[in-house]
Formats: C-alpha cells, sequence, structure tokens
C-alpha cells in the first residue's frame, strides 16, 4: 500500500469504511490528524477537558445540548460581517471568543446539525487563528440524540479569558493570491459550488460562471446521499441519515483525480461549503489545501478576474421583476382592506 493510501485509510476512520489489513511498515508513513470525529471520540474529548463548542444559534442550544457544550450564537452570523460575509475584525472575534472561553489554542470539537457546513467553517476559523487540535463533529446534535445520549438544556459557562489572535496565512487565501496560483503550475483548485453556480446560470454575484481550470464537485457529494435535503422537504425520508458521510472508500474515489501532493484551493460562494471539503481533503492526506475566504462573492464581484461561463446579472430584469411583484401586493393590499371593510359591515 502506498504511504498517501495508508493516510486516506487511516485519516477517514470516522467514515462507515470496511476494516483494512495493517501494513507491513506502518512507520512508513505518516498519519494525519484526524480532523472528523464520531459521537464516542467526541465521549472521549469531553472526558480529556476539550472544549465542545456547539456552532448553533442560541435558541437550538437552549432547546438541548451536548452536556458541558459552549455556545456564542450562530456561527455564521457573529463571526462574519452580514455584507461582506467575510471575518469580523480579529480584535472583535478575540472578545468573542475569549468571553465565551473559547481558547483556540486548546483541543477543540465543532458541532451543530448533522452535516452543517457551518460546522466546519468552525473548524477552519479555529486554525485561521492557529489551533492544532480542531476537530468537527459531522453527525452532531442528530447523532448524539440517534445514540441515546443525554441532552442538557442548562448553558455551560467556561471563564474568559484574554486572547490576543493571530492568523495562519496558510488556511485561508485571498483574491489576489488566487488571481496568482492560477498562473502557477503544481496548483489545483476545486469549486464545491452546485453545478448550476458552476455553469453561470445560478448568479449569486455580479456576474456568474467559475474560476478557469477549476474543477467542479459539489460539497454535497461528501454525503452518503447528496439528495436528502430535498427528501426531507418532501417527507419521502423521515431521518437526516443521508447527511452522513460516503464511505472512505467512495470519498476516496470522488477526489481520486485530484493530487494530494498539489496545492489545493478551495472555494464555494463565501467559503462555508468549502471548508466541508477542505478539511475531508486534509483527513484524507492533502498536504497543501487552503480555503478561499472570499470565495465566489469576491471573485465574482471582481471584473477584471478572468471567468469562465461569465454571466452578469441582470439589473434591469430585477427591478421589473419587483415592480411587478410591489403591484401585486398593492392590489392584494386592496382586497384585504375591502374585505376587512365587508366583514365589519356585517
Amino acid at each position: 500500500m502506498k504511504p498517501t493510501l495508508l493516510a486516506i485509510a487511516l485519516g477517514l476512520s470516522c467514515f462507515t469504511a470496511p476494516t483494512l489489513a495493517a501494513p507491513q511498515d506502518q512507520a512508513a508513513a505518516a498519519v494525519p490528524i484526524q480532523r472528523i470525529v464520531d459521537t464516542a471520540a467526541v465521549q472521549e474529548a469531553g472526558k480529556r477537558g476539550a472544549i465542545i463548542w456547539d456552532t448553533r444559534s442560541a435558541a437550538d442550544y437552549n432547546k438541548g445540548h451536548i452536556p458541558g457544550a459552549v455556545n456564542i450564537g450562530d456561527i455564521g452570523k457573529v463571526l462574519r460581517n452580514d455584507n461582506t460575509e467575510d471575518y469580523i475584525a480579529l480584535a472583535k472575534m478575540e472578545k468573542l471568543l475569549g468571553d465565551g472561553g473559547i481558547d483556540p489554542s486548546k483541543e477543540i470539537v465543532v458541532y451543530g446539525d448533522k452535516g452543517n457546513p457551518f460546522v466546519y467553517f468552525g473548524a477552519v476559523t479555529v486554525e485561521y487563528l492557529n489551533g492544532k487540535n480542531a476537530k468537527v463533529y459531522h453527525g452532531g446534535i442528530d447523532d448524539w440524540k440517534a445514540a441515546g445520549q443525554a441532552l442538557a438544556t442548562e448553558p455551560t459557562k467556561l471563564a474568559a479569558i484574554p486572547l490576543k489572535l493571530t492568523v495562519n496565512p496558510n488556511v485561508t487565501v485571498d483574491t489576489q493570491y488566487v488571481l496568482k496560483a492560477e498562473k502557477r503550475k503544481g496548483v489545483q483548485i476545486v469549486d464545491v459550488r452546485t453545478t448550476g453556480e458552476y455553469s453561470g446560470e445560478d448568479i449569486r454575484a455580479i456576474r456568474g460562471g467559475h474560476i478557469p481550470s477549476a474543477v467542479n464537485i459539489p460539497y454535497e457529494q461528501n454525503w452518503a446521499d447528496p439528495d436528502t435535503p430535498a427528501k426531507l422537504a418532501k417527507k419521502q425520508v423521515q431521518t437526516k441519515d443521508g447527511l452522513g458521510l460516503k464511505p472512505v472508500e467512495k470519498i476516496k474515489e470522488l477526489y481520486a483525480k485530484l493530487d494530494p501532493n498539489k496545492e489545493t484551493i478551495v472555494y464555494c460562494q463565501s467559503g462555508v461549503r468549502a471548508s466541508e471539503t477542505a478539511t475531508v481533503l486534509k483527513d484524507l492526506g492533502f498536504k497543501k489545501v487552503k480555503v478561499y475566504d472570499s470565495s465566489w462573492l469576491g471573485y465574482g464581484n471582481t471584473l477584471d478576474a478572468p471567468a469562465d461561463n461569465a454571466q452578469y446579472f441582470n439589473v434591469g430584469a430585477l427591478n421589473g421583476r419587483l415592480g411587478a411583484m410591489q403591484k401585486r401586493i398593492e392590489v392584494l393590499e386592496k382586497q384585504l382592506a375591502e374585505a376587512t371593510q365587508v366583514a365589519a359591515a356585517k
């Protein structure tokens, strides 16, 4: 067995994979940090005193959470600027995390709802802040409950700590870095958005399309059944089991055409979905994985950046649709007022 395949096999032991035979020379391959963990690993981490970080909203946290878990609110709202969807200022992050007792230098297990990519965004954030021991509980609160584990409703408050944070430049990259990287050999770019976003049909910035040379592997393909959200909405399935990760062999097949030794830049719309794929790749033994933080929101709005399948947002058409909608609302409001008058007169 080649060393890289050994790393792959061992690095994703939380996936439901068949048992692999032990290699003859275990010392020949380095085992990567296991970032994605299961229920048993979360329990053991809790016993070691690891910080368990619930990244959901305060309301969801208060309804029931893993005993001992801390919460500072919905991670997607508290750590990102609402308009740019980039990180808030470092000083604000120091205050927010410090007040919550969340020290990136400690072992941290991040969780939320099963399959939620914001959980991975939390782990990448810890690494971005120079943390070396961040783990993702992919199954989250859903797997915890399915395993019959106890829930707590009383909040856990860790002692506030003073933080002076620094940023690891090897975790995330910006638009200028990506523009330079496109011209270098030995760099592979992975677009984890939907096929509609990649093709330019689904426009979520000034223009749609994708970064030239980017390979499209939607992040949902990591799941056992990528169609689970739609099936849940249609009540075709009753559980979130399909949101679990594929077996390790299927995961390996998904990324078989990528080179684990090359620098790999992963992007989506704003860096969240990319965080899941980036973490999976790291556990597969990919050595130089970076998240393009601004992702297509930054790249698509940089109009001099080269793009394939570029299609521009039609502001005039949108204004027309909004105008038609406003007229319809006015008609409905008038009809409602007339109906109210008639009912009051009876």
